[in-house]
């Protein structure tokens, strides 16, 4: 047995040992191999949970319905609302602690409703790096982090999942749309749509990496792969015209390209 089926073993012994759990599902990469795991070890004791929320691209949220519909998982959809927790309306440096804290509690509150044992999160080993506050609400509520615990990195995820034929084994990395603002910028719904508008073009074009990061009221600063730069030229009045009836004055290419947890970048100047 290599050392990759080691972990894979040893992951699917960490759910058999629960007996139950509920996995936060957010249809990437790692909550689907996660779930997928979880459902052939615990059956109908398995559970993704997804939080609906205006954080999350409308996109997203099909999507997760559609994979629980072809993967069979039992499923649950929780409302929140973002713009309830303060911290995350002002946008502070640790936002992200806020709003875990507040949707993980209420994941936390169905997995007692339901008696169910554990309440899983998709982090794997790559995730120790960059900022990531949600991580502290994570450890606060007693979240696990199996795939982090089983030693998982991101490339052997994808190499598991398409094992299992999951389709999701070569998906991109998304994250919430406030992801999208400069920090200590405020966030609100318009602000959010816009993103989600604009990034929806993107994604009809077929780019496969992209963000579209707010600054300001108005500003698209794009960032998709450099070797795609060619391609949004080629479409550029296009891209221009569709993000101005989003709301967006002023449509810009960042030339160094995609890179994630760009906005972060400002951190340590606040």
């Amino acid at each position: 047995m290599n050392e990759l089926q080691k972990k894979y073993e040893a992951l699917k012994e960490y759910f058999r040992s629960a007996g139950s759990a509920v996995i936060a599902f957010s249809g990437g990469v790692d909550s689907t191999f996660l779930m997928k795991v979880a459902s052939d070890v615990l059956k109908e004791k398995a559970v993704a949970v997804t939080i609906k929320s205006a954080a999350f691209s409308n996109r997203e949220y099909e999507e997760v319905l559609a994979l629980c519909r072809e993967y069979e998982f039992k499923n649950e959809i929780l409302q929140a609302d973002c713009f309830a927790v303060d911290e995350f309306v002002k946008n502070v440096k640790d936002r992200c602690y806020y709003c875990k804290k507040n949707f993980f509690t209420k994941i936390l509150d169905y997995a007692e409703s339901k008696n169910i044992g554990i309440v899983c999160e998709g982090s794997n080993m790559d995730d120790t790096g960059d900022y990531r506050p949600g991580m502290k609400a994570v450890a606060e509520l007693g979240v696990k982090s199996p795939l982090k615990e089983c030693g998982l990195y991101k490339e052997e995820i994808r190499q598991l999942s398409k094992e299992l034929g999951l389709s999701t084994w070569n998906k991109s990395s998304f994250a919430c749309l406030a992801t999208r603002i400069g920090y200590g910028e405020i966030i609100n719904k318009h602000k959010l749509e816009m993103i989600d508008s604009g990034e929806q073009v993107l994604y009809e074009l077929g780019f496969k990496q992209f963000r579209v990061r707010l600054h300001g009221e108005n500003s698209a600063r794009i960032e998709i792969y450099t070797e795609d730069f060619e391609k949004l030229l080629e479409n550029r009045e296009y891209i221009v015209n569709k993000f101005k009836e989003a709301g967006f004055i002023y449509v810009s290419l960042d030339l160094q390209g995609f890179r994630s947890g760009s906005m972060n970048e400002a951190v340590k100047n606040l």
